[in-house]
């Protein structure tokens, strides 16, 4: 079982960078894929951005080439970095191994 927080979602302007980061207890050794999603109030949730064991990772088309996910294994974190940001992105960010998830961190884009 693992344990994870998020941190580092706010209030930002439309064109603005954020990164969030994602702090995991516990053991990921043998995870299959470390991941972002977000949900919205009236909206499906939505899986933005995820890493596997090899160290591939992948976008979703909404967010592909502004949104970087990545891993750091020494200190066993998982970080998005959140380029041009649109009132669109507006969500609940949450980070996953496998089938578990954080509680989130809010992220507002105002236009």
């Amino acid at each position: 079982q693992v344990h994870l927080a998020e941190s580092g979602g706010g209030l930002v302007q439309a064109g603005d960078s954020l990164r969030l980061s994602c702090v995991i207890s516990g053991s990921t050794s043998s995870f299959f894929v470390m991941s972002w999603y977000r949900q919205s109030p009236g909206k499906e949730r939505e899986l933005v951005a995820w890493i596997v064991q090899d160290g591939s990772a992948d976008y979703a088309d909404s967010v592909m080439g502004r949104f970087t996910i990545s891993r750091d294994i020494s200190k066993n974190t998982l970080d998005l970095e959140m380029k041009n940001l649109e009132p669109a992105d507006t969500a609940v960010y949450f980070c996953a191994v496998d089938t578990n998830g954080g509680q989130g961190t809010q992220v507002t884009v105002s236009s």
